[in-house]
C-alpha cells in the first residue's frame, strides 16, 4: 500500500492495522467470513470509476460495453451456481435486496408476514425500527416455546388469520434447516408469494449442503460475502414471472449507479463457490459448527435447539448471571470475536441479548477442521467461566495466537 501510505498514512495504518486483528482472532462472527485474494483485486480495481445505471444493453451512460460483459457474467453464473431462471447481482447488500423485493412485489401498508426478531429473524424482516416494519403491516411467526424450532402449523395458523401477500422464510440467528416446500403450501393456501432469504446460507444452498429453495420460493435474497465468501453486497434470485418487477424493484425502485467493481468481485465469488474446493469448505463449515455443539453442550452449555444444521449456533447464556454483550466483550478480550444475541422468549433488552451467536464461516476458510473445535469450546468455556478475569483472557488471546500462526488469512497472508 504504497501509494495509499505517502497520501494517507492514517488510513493505510487503520487498515494495517485491521490486517494484524483479522489475522489473530478467532473470526467467529456467522455472518462475517475471508474473501479471496482475487475477490478484493477485483473490488479494488478501476471498475469503481465507472457509471452504470441501468442493466446490460440499457444503460443511461455510453462507455459500458465492458461493465455489460462483466453484469452478464455474473448473472450467468449465479443463474447456472443456484440452477435459477433470473439472477440480479446489483443490490448493494442482502437488506437492500430485501428492500427492492418488497417494492416489486407489494404496495405500502400490504400485510407481509416474517420471523419475529427474538426468534432469529432480520430486521428487514418487520422490525418497527426498520423501513419494513414502517412502510408494511408486518405481522410475526414465532418458533416453538419449547423446542426453539420453527412452528409450521402455527405459521399456517397466522397466515390463515391475516391473509399476508408475501411471506418470508429464513433467518439471522436460526440454526436448523428450513422446509421451503412445506412454507410454498402454506404461502399458496393464502395466495401469498413465498420469499426465501437465504442470506445466511446461501453458500450452503450453492454447495448442497443445505435444502434449495428454489422450486419453492418464487423470490429469493441473499447477500454475497457470509458463506458465499465474496465482497459485502447482496442477490435477487427469482423466477422468469418476476423478472422485470424484481428488475423495476431494484433499478429505479431503489437504487441508482450499481457498483461495478463490487459486481465484479461477485463474479469472481461465484466462480469460486462452482467448484468442488468450494463443496468441501461447505461441508466442512456444518462438521465444524456441528462438532463445536457438541462439545460446548458438554460442557454445561444451554444450545438454542440443542445443537446445528448449518453454520451457526445460538448459546442461551441466562442462566450463567452476564449478558450477551459482556459475553461477547469477554470473548473479544480472549481473542474470539462474536456477537450478542437475542435469544427465542428473551426477557433482556435487544441491546443487551440473552445470548451469543457464533459461527463456524471464517474460521473453516483458515483451515481450521473439528479436531480444533474442542480446542475452541475449552477456549470459550475459560472465558465465560469468568469475564473480568483479565489475566485469563489474556492467556487465552496468546494461546489462539499461536494456534493460528499455522493457519494462514485468506486475502492477507
Amino acid at each position: 500500500m504504497s501509494t495509499l501510505l505517502n497520501t494517507d498514512p492514517e488510513i493505510a495504518d487503520a487498515i494495517d492495522r485491521e490486517e494484524s486483528r483479522q489475522s489473530t482472532v478467532l473470526e467467529m462472527i456467522a455472518s462475517e467470513n475471508y474473501a479471496s485474494k482475487a475477490v478484493l483485486e477485483a473490488v479494488g480495481s478501476v471498475l469503481t470509476n465507472k457509471y452504470a445505471e441501468g442493466y446490460p444493453g440499457a444503460r443511461y451512460y455510453n462507455g459500458n460495453a465492458v461493465l455489460d460483459d462483466i453484469e452478464r457474467l455474473a448473472r450467468t453464473r449465479a443463474k447456472d451456481l443456484f440452477g435459477v431462471d433470473h439472477a440480479n447481482l446489483q443490490p448493494h447488500s442482502g437488506a437492500q435486496a430485501n428492500l427492492a423485493a418488497y417494492l416489486a412485489l407489494l404496495n405500502p401498508g400490504d400485510t407481509v408476514m416474517g420471523l419475529k426478531l427474538d426468534s432469529g429473524g432480520h430486521l428487514t424482516h418487520g422490525s418497527p425500527v426498520n423501513a419494513s416494519g414502517r412502510i408494511y403491516n408486518f405481522v410475526s411467526y414465532e418458533v416453538d416455546k419449547e423446542s426453539h424450532l420453527v412452528d409450521y402449523e402455527s405459521m399456517l395458523t397466522q397466515a390463515k388469520n391475516t391473509r399476508p401477500k408475501l411471506i418470508i422464510v429464513g433467518a439471522t440467528a436460526y440454526p436448523r434447516l428450513w422446509d421451503f416446500e412445506r412454507a410454498r403450501q402454506i404461502a399458496d393456501e393464502v395466495g401469498a408469494i413465498l420469499l426465501a432469504d437465504i442470506a445466511h446460507i446461501s453458500g450452503l444452498v450453492a454447495a448442497k449442503v443445505h435444502p434449495t429453495p428454489v422450486g419453492s420460493a418464487q423470490v429469493i435474497t441473499s447477500s454475497t460475502h457470509k458463506t458465499l465468501r465474496g465482497p459485502r453486497g447482496g442477490i435477487i434470485l427469482c423466477d422468469a414471472d418476476y423478472r422485470k418487477k424484481i428488475n423495476s424493484g431494484v433499478f429505479p425502485g431503489t437504487q441508482g449507479g450499481p457498483m461495478m467493481h463490487v459486481i465484479a468481485g461477485k463474479a469472481v465469488m461465484l466462480k469460486e463457490a462452482s467448484t468442488s474446493e468450494f463443496r468441501n469448505y461447505a461441508q466442512q463449515v456444518v462438521i465444524n459448527a456441528q462438532h463445536l455443539a457438541t462439545h460446548l453442550a458438554d460442557s454445561g452449555f444451554n444450545l438454542v435447539t440443542g445443537g446445528t444444521d448449518n453454520h451457526l449456533l445460538l448459546l442461551d447464556i441466562r442462566d450463567r448471571g452476564i449478558t450477551g454483550r459482556e459475553a461477547a466483550n469477554a470473548l473479544e478480550k480472549a481473542g474470539i470475536v462474536c456477537n450478542f444475541n437475542s435469544v427465542p422468549f428473551d426477557d433482556r433488552p435487544v441491546r443487551e441479548g440473552g445470548g451469543i451467536r457464533l459461527g463456524t464461516p471464517a474460521i473453516t476458510s483458515r483451515g481450521l477442521e473439528q479436531e480444533h473445535m474442542s480446542l475452541i469450546a475449552d477456549w470459550i468455556m475459560r472465558a465465560l467461566h469468568d469475564v473480568n478475569n483479565e489475566s485469563e483472557l489474556g492467556t487465552i488471546s496468546q494461546e489462539i495466537k499461536i494456534l493460528l500462526d499455522g493457519f494462514p488469512t485468506p486475502g492477507i497472508a
